[in-house]
């Protein structure tokens, strides 16, 4: 049974494109999330423009290697998916009104057809109900307004529409949606840099560092649902096909996620400058090696104030499970013989 309507659909877009993600949502900024680098090669691609979908910068008269595309009523009668929906909800207005029905359907045909937006489920008329102007949505005749203001009477009891108060579903399937597409884009980066890994190590990488490189942008809670679950995604998949192949897992800023970051299952956190090193042992445990943490600062510095930094990193580190890095990539500008000093001082040290 097909759902027939006369009635329009309004248009609210969440754009996406092949470049890019998709418009920033709170704390959920994605750059390049997730890049790996190997053999002493450390290769970080280009960012991922977060804020400016293929459709943006194509209404901004900006560059684009294709013009965006998307559909009206996009999401909609003409697929069969949304027909066998119908059935179990016959009502549109609970179509289109339910937070979980309108996420179903507004993903619908981007989940089949990968357009350049996610279209909102939703009427032209959804406002109406929230400016005391009742109506439905009947099947084989299309909208119908049950009392629509006729004088000026009926005028006055018109009230002014307050979306928050009145739709707060609409909002709420916007974010859900914005999530939704977001998770789709994070997997697809997971799937891809695990494939990259494993064609990596069939190459003759005998290890591969990974990066997750706006770890500091995102709080515990958001970490968890953003990144945690897709880098455990990529050490597992990994670890498949290739068990004996270390994974390095380097988060920039990561001092307060570091006991998250043991939970992806790699085989050496790498710690950024910030963190004692002492602390990070402490909090990491014994059953998993450590990398750094030199604070790059310190190849500006004296060749003793060099050496006694590397002295103290390694002393706190201890015995094994631990290689000497920084705590972040070189500075530019930095003297290319305190560099030297620093691995001719590492060179030598002796447990």
């Amino acid at each position: 049974m097909a759902c027939n309507y006369s009635s329009l659909s309004s248009f609210s877009a969440i754009p996406i494109s092949s470049k890019s993600a998709f418009p920033s949502s709170s704390r959920c900024n994605v750059k390049s999330r997730i890049c790996c680098s190997v053999g002493g090669t450390v290769a970080e691609p280009k960012a991922i423009n977060a804020t400016e979908p293929l459709l943006l910068d194509a209404v901004r008269g900006k560059e684009v290697e294709r013009p965006p595309v998307w559909l009206m009523r996009q999401a909609g009668r003409y697929m069969k998916s949304y027909q066998i929906l119908c059935e179990k909800h016959p009502s549109f207005r609970e179509r289109s009104e339910n937070v979980d029905l309108v996420v179903e359907i507004s993903l619908q045909p981007w989940k089949v057809f990968q357009p350049d937006g996610v279209i909102l489920f939703s009427d032209i008329l959804t406002p109406l109900s929230g400016m005391n102007i009742p109506f439905d949505i009947i099947k084989g005749k299309g909208p119908v307004i049950f009392d629509p203001p006729r004088t000026a009477t009926d005028v006055e009891k018109v009230r002014e529409f307050i979306p928050e108060e009145s739709v707060p579903y609409v909002g709420e399937a916007l974010t859900i949606l914005r999530k939704e597409v977001l998770h789709a884009l994070l997997q697809k980066f997971a799937t891809s840099m695990a494939k990259y890994i494993r064609y990596q190590a069939d190459n003759g990488a005998q290890a591969v560092q990974i990066f997750d490189s706006w770890a500091t942008e995102l709080s515990p809670v958001d970490f968890e649902e953003f990144s945690l679950p897709y880098l455990k995604q990529i050490v597992d998949s990994v670890k498949l096909t290739h068990p004996d192949l270390p994974l390095i897992l380097y988060a920039s800023g990561s001092g307060g996620l570091l006991e998250r970051l043991l939970l992806t299952g790699v085989d050496v956190v790498s710690l950024d400058w910030t963190v004692d090193m002492a602390d990070g042992r402490r909090r990491l445990g014994p059953n998993v090696a450590v990398q750094g943490n030199v604070d790059p600062g310190v190849l500006f510095g004296s060749k003793d104030f060099i050496t006694n930094r590397i002295n103290d990193t390694v002393k706190k580190a201890g015995r094994g499970k631990h290689i000497l890095n920084l705590g972040h990539g070189i500075k530019v500008g930095t003297p290319e013989e305190n560099v030297a000093h620093f691995f001719e001082v590492a060179k030598g040290l002796r447990y």
